[in-house]
């Protein structure tokens, strides 16, 4: 795993530009982490600053380069507004609009491909042939550490913490949370979870190698290819999977939205939708990583919300 100086001093670096996210309590000894409340409404700006600051500042100025379905692309376009440099990004073609006209605000350039074709330019390492400094959304090192600046953050205000429940899409986020909390107190658990719409992880764990899956589910933050590096990274990293059913899923945003106040994405809501399959056993974070949910499908999850669900005993118990 990365070290945990390598992770300190990712998120010094980042902390100038980034926040300090709150903790939401829950009955049970349970808390969310709301990196929703991020600038760009994703915990993607940790790691971009952290990667970017890292650059030598000739290399920086050429310009940063991404690929994403679109919180890596915004967090990777609001660090170079925030650095005064250029941004490009690579995006799936079939990326909601919020996260497309969040790119487009902080001033980046948007390069549209379908998904296959994205997956190849990424395989092929396409980012070679062009003139920017190229931040891999995933593998890229000092982008983990930024994000473990989240772990450090939860050993600091939960010094009892037992267990992190991450949303898992190419590994970024995990992967550099893990190296923060186990560089200091290996017994914590590190539980990925993703949505049995796209179980990716947890199935290539089971058959050793990539599963060849496509995504069918409303958490497009972790419709990430299968990475190799990635695979050893995570298989080392995480202690346990979870994969939530997509009607759970569907059923936490408006969960969150309606007695949480909480706005989240898909993925966001994964590790919340999560909680009910793990024991109350020791105390427990759920990362609400972020909040861009496309407005049409939040009305939609809003109108199939009974009164009375489960969040005003998860969240409006408090």
């Amino acid at each position: 795993m990365i070290p945990p100086a390598r992770v300190r001093k990712a998120a010094e670096r980042a902390a100038p530009f980034v926040l300090r996210t709150p903790l939401l309590p829950l009955p049970g000894r349970r808390w969310l982490k709301l990196e929703c409340l991020q600038p760009t409404g994703s915990f993607k700006v940790r790691g971009y600053f952290a990667a970017a600051l890292a650059l030598a500042e000739a290399g920086r100025r050429r310009g940063l380069l991404t690929v994403s379905a679109g919180n890596a692309a915004a967090g990777c376009a609001y660090a170079a507004h925030r650095l005064g440099v250029p941004c490009r990004v690579v995006m799936v073609e079939s990326a909601p609009a919020p996260k497309v006209e969040a790119v487009r605000r902080w001033g980046a350039e948007p390069r549209f491909l379908p998904r296959e074709d994205l997956f190849a330019w990424m395989a092929d390492r396409g980012w070679e042939s062009e003139s920017e400094a190229f931040i891999h959304p995933h593998t890229d090192e000092e982008l983990a550490a930024g994000h473990g600046g989240l772990g450090l953050e939860l050993l600091e205000e939960l010094p009892d913490l037992g267990r992190v429940l991450v949303p898992v899409g190419g590994g970024g986020l995990v992967s550099g949370v893990a190296a923060a909390v186990k560089g200091t107190r290996p017994e914590v658990e590190v539980v990925g979870v993703m949505s049995d719409g796209y179980p990716l992880w947890p199935r290539a764990l089971e058959l050793g190698g990539d599963p060849h899956l496509r995504p069918e589910t409303i958490a497009d933050g972790t419709a990430a290819p299968f990475n190799a590096l990635m695979f050893e990274r995570l298989r080392e990293c995480v202690d346990r999977w979870v994969v939530v059913p997509e009607p759970r899923l569907r059923a936490a945003i408006p969960e969150l939205a309606a007695a949480g106040k909480v706005v989240a994405e898909g993925a966001g809501a994964l590790a919340y939708a999560a909680l009910e399959q793990l024991p109350e056993d020791r105390p427990t974070v759920a990362i609400v990583s972020g909040g861009n949910v496309d407005p049409a499908l939040l009305t939609e999850l809003l109108g199939t919300q009974p009164s009375g669900g489960p969040v005003q005993h998860a969240v409006g118990g408090h």
